[in-house]
């Protein structure tokens, strides 16, 4: 699916000379006069990015901001100001945001930014997809495996596995085997680096999936 680049700017003028820009670059564009229209119109899943105006009447920038981390956090904003305001780019920033650029900026400046914002939400996209997949992997054990899982990344040795869980070491080679055939887990290093995606190193309360 190919990303739509939502141009949020209350300067008409500007909006529509940006939106003429992306298209001859390829880009599927939407335009809105404000936040609250970007709002009522919500974008679904379909990859983008959206480039923001930080001061609009209503809802600003920065609250336009808050309120996509909800409602539309795949989404990577850049944002634009025709203010050089350090304090809101830091702010904006740290809330997320992808790129602050003031105003005027060149096409090249524009394009650049919205091509690694857009990069970059792909490879967020991409990692909660994997995240996802080791998840559905990850109630496919059963309770005892997910015991075994849970010591094994903690760098428990089979035997100490076994001590702990009351049975052989044999029968811990055994879950050990199986869980990482059902996390799609070829050694021993990947299986730990599956279970730090799914926070389940060093978090001493985790619980059995359902």
């Amino acid at each position: 699916m190919d990303p739509i680049i939502h141009i949020v700017d209350d300067d008409q003028s500007f909006r529509t000379s940006m939106g003429r820009l992306l298209s001859a670059s390829g880009y599927n564009v939407s335009l809105y006069g404000s936040g609250e229209e970007l709002l009522a119109q919500l974008p679904g899943t379909a990859p983008g990015c959206i480039l923001l105006d930080l001061d609009m009447p209503g809802v600003n920038g920065l609250a336009l901001q808050d309120k996509l981390a909800e409602k539309a956090p795949l989404l990577p904003i850049v944002f634009l100001t025709g203010h050089g305001d350090v304090k809101a780019s830091v702010q904006a920033m740290k809330a997320g945001a992808d790129d602050f650029i003031e105003k005027p900026a060149t096409g090249e400046t524009l394009l650049d930014a919205i091509a690694h914002a857009l990069h970059r939400a792909a490879s967020r996209r991409d990692e909660l997809d994997r995240i996802h997949a080791f998840r559905s992997r990850l109630t496919s054990l059963t309770p005892r495996e997910f015991e075994v899982l849970r010591l094994l990344v903690r760098g428990k040795l089979n035997k100490q596995i076994a001590y702990s869980l009351g049975t052989s070491e044999r029968t811990i080679k055994a879950h050990r085997h199986n869980l990482m055939e059902k996390m799609g887990a070829h050694s021993l290093a990947e299986t730990v680096s599956i279970a730090e995606r799914l926070g389940l190193v060093d978090s001493p309360e985790d619980h059995p999936p359902p």
